[in-house]
Parts: structure tokens; sequence; C-alpha cells
């Protein structure tokens, strides 16, 4: 773990380090990815069952690729009540929030009687990759799924790696639950490649969303444009900026809530008091002493995890705004006056009863958010991910007579005579 003071000398130097360090995939990872993309796009199914028998030590028979709706039904019903529950309330609770972001179309005429406006539309199929074995997330499945059904998507498909065939019981709960059209027992880069090209198997679908490890990230990454997607994620990251009056135990498992998720996971609490960082040190060895999931989170803390000193709070907005973090918790008497002054950040969670874990699971906002600093320009998952926009015009005799002779004095001044004649043969010029 790495300790800064912001009044040490020193401190603009190893802030600017920790800013600019990248904890993503090398170019190994990206050569490897290429290869398994040109030869699914050449080879197809044949590539995809190399790739599945190679990775996940199981070759589905020609009738078991496809998981059968049944079997996510019989997964959900067999569901103990109390986790069924939380599921459909984490459900809910998603869907409702996102109903919300729903976008309006617009339709008006303007002084000129020109009719301008814009009609949103669905994606015709979305294609949605949850991780498979220990990384099984049923949450981050409700949380891609929904908004695409939401947003009106008719083909959602869900790619899962089985390995030795096995699937995840709550991975097709969640499934079920979401309303996914398809279920395919593939992963990793292969899983990627198939949706956005399509194989004898598949359909290609128009937008990939999801979480995976570094080869599906990187994956996304070289097929943005063939497919959209929702984002190139890294490993996932927490901000906490918390005073002295915090409870040092549950800040110290605030922070491995986000280090327990992988090795090169980042934690990192900015306080203004050092002894309670002190006491939150001291409580991270005393938390992971307990977790099962210890050894990850202990590799994540020691080799990534910050703790930043601060002469005043007043200092944790531009620190924030520098680091651009996936995870913004505040845990102030008065966050919202350092939330007001934040403007890059993934989400942010206002109060010392709201931990990033909520979250994660049922509050309803998105958990699939901006890692790497790229909440400086870019958002968390949406309605909007599984939309576009189709903008129209429609032009009266008069608007045209209106705006026409600026259209042609322009498309002259670029040297486009065919741009200019289109609008004067119609204005009669």
């Amino acid at each position: 773990m790495q300790r800064l003071k912001s009044s040490d000398p020193d401190f603009p130097r190893a802030f600017a380090r920790l800013v600019k360090d990248r904890r993503e995939s090398d170019e190994n990872v990206a050569r490897d990815v290429q290869t398994i993309v040109a030869d699914v796009r050449l080879r197809g199914d044949e590539a995809l069952a190399e790739y599945t028998a190679k990775f996940d030590g199981h070759l589905p028979a020609d009738d078991d690729w496809r998981i059968p709706a049944e079997a996510c039904r019989e997964a959900f019903d067999a569901l103990k009540p109390d986790l069924r529950a939380a599921l459909e309330l984490a459900a809910q609770r998603i869907r409702a929030y996102h109903e919300a972001q729903l976008p309006e179309d617009r339709d008006y005429t303007d002084a000129t009687g020109m009719r301008l406006g814009a009609r949103w539309s669905a994606v015709d199929g979305a294609g949605l990759y949850v991780p498979g074995g220990r990384a099984a997330y049923p949450s981050s499945l409700l949380m891609n799924a929904i908004p695409a059904k939401v947003a009106g998507v008719e083909r959602l498909v869900v790619v899962t790696p089985t390995p030795k065939g096995e699937a995840n019981p709550l991975v097709l709960a969640a499934a079920h639950l979401a309303g996914a059209d398809e279920v395919w027992r593939i992963g990793g880069a292969q899983a990627v490649a198939a949706l956005a090209y399509g194989t004898d198997r598949i359909k290609p679908v128009d937008v990939i969303t999801g979480p995976g490890n570094a080869w599906v990230a990187e994956a996304k990454r070289q097929l943005f444009g063939i497919v959209g997607i929702d984002m190139v994620a890294g490993p996932s990251e927490i901000l906490v900026i918390a005073d002295g009056n915090n409870d040092p135990q549950w800040i110290a498992a605030d922070l491995l809530s986000q280090a327990e998720h992988d090795p090169v996971a980042q934690s990192i609490l900015i306080t203004d008091d050092a002894g309670f960082a002190d006491q939150v040190a001291d409580m991270i060895g005393v938390e992971i002493a307990m977790l099962p999931t210890a050894k990850v989170a202990k590799a994540s803390w020691d080799a990534f995890g910050v703790i930043i000193v601060v002469d005043s709070l007043d200092e944790a907005p531009a620190l924030a705004n520098a680091l651009a973090a996936e995870h913004v918790e505040i845990a102030t008497d008065d966050p919202e006056a350092l939330f007001n002054q934040i403007r890059h950040a993934g989400s942010v969670f206002l109060g010392r009863m709201t931990p990033e874990a909520v979250g994660d699971y049922v509050a309803g906002p998105n958990h699939v958010l901006p890692t790497g600093r790229r909440a400086r320009f870019s958002s968390g998952l949406s309605v909007l991910d599984f939309m576009k926009r189709t903008s129209f015009i429609a032009a009266s005799d008069a608007a045209l007579a209106a705006v026409g002779p600026a259209a042609i004095a322009l498309a002259d001044a670029e040297g486009l005579a065919a741009h200019a004649r289109s609008i004067e043969l119609r204005l009669g010029i």
C-alpha cells in the first residue's frame, strides 16, 4: 500500500504517477485477441468449437450450444426464496431507474416553416457477455439486460462460458428474469467475435455490452465499429473521501469491496485525519483476514492500494477530478458540498450510509461504469447505449426560400457545385 501526504514536496510528482498508472491489457493480449477474432471471422463455428474445447475444457454437442429457455426458467424456480426475492427487487429497481432514462422524440416547426426533429429507436439486436466460473455475477446480467429491454431491443443474446460444461445457475436464473432471448455456451474473445460477425449458428448483433477479462475487453475494443460497445472496461476502482468521524472498519470494508474483484483493482482513500488513516490501514488487515476473497483482495491492496492524507478535504475534489474514478464515496457530514465540485466520476455515493456495494445490486443506477479515468469523457451504461437517434427535416417552399440562399453560398465556398445546384433548381435560380 502506498501512502501519500499532500503537504509533502514530492506529492505533485507522486500523485501524477498515480493518475497516469495503467493497469490494463498489454500488447501480448492485443495480439492474441487479434488472432482469435480473425479466426472466428474466417472459420465461424469451427473456430468457436476449438476455442471452447481449449479454454473451457468441453465441447458441446451440436444441439447443446444454446441453453434452452426452459433451463433458465428452471434455474430461477429453483432459487431459494430469499435469493429469488433479492433478484426480483434488484430487477424492479433497475428497471424503474432506467425507464426514467428513455428519451423523448422531437418534432417541431421553426420560424421559417421548416419541420425539424429527431426520432429514437432501439437497435435490432444486442449481445451481452456474462463471465462464467469464479466471476459469475447475475447482478451484472440484470444491469446490462434490463436497460436493453427497456430501450426496446427485440433480440437480446447472452453469451457465457460454461467451464467443464457447467452453466452457472444464478446466471441462468438472471437471464430468465431479465428476458434474454438466447443464451449460448461460449465465452472469451471468441464469443465477442461471434456476436460481432455472426456464425452459422449465431446471428450477429448490433451492440455488445457486459464485463469480462482482459481478452474480452480487448476484443470489444478491436471490434468497435463493426458493432457498438458499451465501453472498454479495465480493472475496478474506488475512491473514498472520508473524514475522521467515520467508523474505520466501515471504510476498510468499502475499500476492500473493490479490491476483492481483481488483483489489479485499485482502492484509494483520501482523508484529512492522519490518525483515522492509520486506523483504516489497520482495519484493512483485520477485514482481509475474514474474507474468503482474501488472496485477491490482499494482492490488490498491497500492490495498488493508496491512502492520501490532505490538510483539508477542500483539496479532495481536485484530486478526485484528476483520478476520475469509477466509484467515488463521500463519507462526510456534508457530502453535497464536495459532490457539487466533482465533475469526473462514474458514480458517486453520498453520505456515511451509502456504501458503493448497494449500488452494485439494488439502488437502481447502473453499475457498469467507466474505469481507467474514462469518466472524464464517458458515462455509465444506460438505455441510450441500446438506442440511436435519427434526425429528420421537412422543408416547405417558404422554408427552402428562406434558408436556401445561405446553403448555396456555403456550397459555392466549399467548391461543391452539385450541392448548390440541387438547391438552386428548386428555387428557380
